[in-house]
């Protein structure tokens, strides 16, 4: 079996531990980092480089969508695999957009995990069946978005990445300390992203972070 360097992201410690068991059962498979969120698990990726990364999708302080994004946009060696609970025309379109070349159901984890990163290391794809299913069959293609979504796709990699820690409760001093701004840039930001999506409390964003898989509930 090829060497890999694996990296786990999750901020369940009991589901780390339960995917921790499976790899290290593997002959030459090495978890080089084990990170409870997004941003960490873009950092060490980079620090330790992990042939391939699997990332839960709603992690605090960044999301395994955008920690995606930004490992694919480096252009790194890093394989994607998502782990998620939820399957939707949506969220699999969003996955496929970040470079992820996998997607995972947590309920397949124990059955099918070693085959997904088996099949990352050969450079293929890995989707869980009834996700293979749906892109199959042209569900993405015939997919009716809602405004929401649409303008979510549009957003920038730092807009969304303000509105999780919003959404998070991060007030704008602890936005800006998280993201390297000045206190004044994060609450422009912040004004700026309210007015655009139509949000006039936190509440609002809160729902509109939920319903674009930005954070989960």
């Amino acid at each position: 079996m090829v060497a890999l360097r694996l990296l786990l992201a999750d901020d369940h410690e009991i589901v780390r531990k339960g995917l921790r068991k499976i790899i290290e059962g593997q002959p030459g498979w090495t978890i080089v980092a084990e990170v409870n969120n997004g941003r960490a698990a873009v950092e060490q990726a980079i620090q330790f480089k992990a042939d391939i990364a699997v990332l839960d999708i709603g992690m605090p302080l960044l999301n395994g969508l955008e920690a995606a994004r930004q490992l694919s946009k480096r252009g790194l060696r890093t394989k994607i695999l998502i782990l998620t609970m939820h399957e939707s025309e949506a969220l699999i379109q969003q996955v496929l957009e970040t470079g992820a070349r996998g997607y995972l159901l947590k309920s397949d984890a124990v059955r099918d995990l070693v085959p997904a990163i088996e099949a990352l290391s050969q450079n293929k794809t890995f989707f869980t069946s009834k996700v293979a299913q749906m892109i199959l069959e042209g569900y993405l293609g015939k997919s009716k978005e809602t405004g929401d979504e649409i303008d979510s796709l549009r957003l920038t990699s730092r807009q969304r990445e303000i509105v999780q820690l919003i959404a998070e409760g991060k007030s704008s001093k602890e936005v800006a300390s998280e993201l390297g701004l000045t206190v004044k840039t994060a609450e422009t930001h912040r004004a700026n992203l309210m007015r655009r999506l139509g949000c006039h409390t936190v509440a609002e964003l809160v729902r509109y972070a939920v319903r674009n898989k930005i954070v989960t509930q």
